[in-house]
């Protein structure tokens, strides 16, 4: 039996609503003004701290953003609300996420020329899930007519190459003959709209991929899967805190702390070196040099953080094509980044050429894999 593990399938869905720089800057100034005004007398005592102004401009130059898409745009950009409004489903209706997992799993499936009777375990890996329970991954199983198992996990902006490497493993043991991994990053109801240093960050998006042995494989795009590496480090300088717990600690629910947060600059100093390094010690393992590597397909945090990376590990800074960016457009989605990247610019790809997909985020946490196109 080959026991060679490939992707053959990658699939995008992309929300219809998009929120660019201007109209987000817009409501948030306008909600920081209307803030300071009724907050006037605690922000001249001290006791509360007046919302500083943002600019379209800054956020393009601190992050490379240009434009988000957002799965339900009402609500984001009303100043009375600064959130999106989702409307609570019946039981018995697909959830707002696995609505997501489907749309993007059945153009995975339709690029790997699979079915779901081809398919026998379901990975939902992404930063944020609905509920607890029951698990996204069996709904959308159930959705799609999938017969085997399915679960989530959840490793922050790392989860889609996390899921990928436990893919990997478990086609390359046999436990599954085929995997179907996506990742539903529902982000804009964990974002704080209200606050200036993160309230442009993230967008909503849905990817999809299929692992599986090469000798099932007949798609039109196919990467055989040479290496995988993962790696955790803990650190508190990326948080989100909302957790079922909050209702006997008595906290806020909705507090800050309990929507996204981070130290950037601590992020940016600690990341960087921390991800080249992995890149580079896990291609020195497997005798590829840097050169060698035709396309890096990197986490779409910051266009800063992804140019400093690929600088460190090339002495220069790549070209477009070599180290595609696709945040201006789509933000930073979470565990998704990479995986938009790749499915927006492998095609062109031809046999034996290498590339490189890696996520970085909270933990602090990375995962890679190095993959061949057949």
């Amino acid at each position: 039996m080959n026991n060679t593990v490939v992707i053959s399938g990658a699939g995008l869905w992309t929300p219809e609503n998009t929120i660019t720089n201007e109209e987000l800057v817009e409501a948030y100034n306008q909600y920081s003004e209307q803030y300071n005004r009724e907050n006037a007398e605690d922000i001249a005592s001290g006791d509360k701290i007046a919302k500083p102004l943002s600019s379209a401009d800054f956020i393009a130059k601190a992050s490379g953003i240009k434009s988000r898409f957002a799965y339900r745009k009402e609500g984001i950009l009303d100043i009375d609300r600064m959130r999106p409004k989702l409307e609570e489903r019946p039981i018995d209706t697909l959830s707002h996420q696995a609505e997501m997992a489907v749309n993007a799993a059945k153009i995975a499936l339709n690029e790997a020329k699979k079915s779901a009777s081809d398919i026998d375990a379901v990975i939902i890996s992404c930063a944020y899930t609905q509920r607890s329970y029951p698990a996204i991954a069996i709904e959308v199983q159930n959705e799609l007519g999938i017969q085997g198992f399915g679960f989530d996990m959840l490793v922050a902006c790392s989860a889609a190459t996390f899921a990928l490497q436990r893919a990997y493993e478990m086609v390359s043991a046999g436990t599954a003959k085929s995997v179907l991994v996506i990742n539903p990053e529902l982000t804009s109801p964990q974002v704080n709209y209200c606050d200036r240093d993160s309230h442009f960050i993230f967008g909503d998006v849905s990817t999809a991929t299929v692992v599986e042995r090469a000798e099932t494989a007949n798609a039109d795009h196919i990467y055989e899967i040479l290496n995988t590496k993962a790696v955790t480090s803990y650190s508190n300088n990326i948080r989100s805190d909302f957790g079922y717990t909050s209702r006997v600690d008595d906290s806020d629910p909705f507090a800050d702390d309990k929507l996204f947060h981070q130290e950037g600059r601590k992020v940016f100093k600690e990341v960087c070196p921390m991800a080249a390094e992995h890149i580079a010690s896990q291609l020195a393992s497997i005798d590829i040099a840097i050169e060698g590597v035709k396309r890096w397909w990197l986490h779409q945090a910051n266009i800063n953080m992804n140019q400093l990376i690929t600088k460190k590990l090339l002495g220069r800074t790549p070209s477009p094509e070599e180290a595609p960016i696709v945040l201006d457009r789509y933000a930073n989605t979470a565990s998704a980044g990479s995986l938009i990247a790749f499915n927006l610019h492998h095609k062109d790809l031809t046999s034996g050429d290498i590339g490189l997909i890696c996520s970085f985020g909270a933990g602090y946490s990375i995962g890679s894999l190095v993959i061949k196109k057949h």
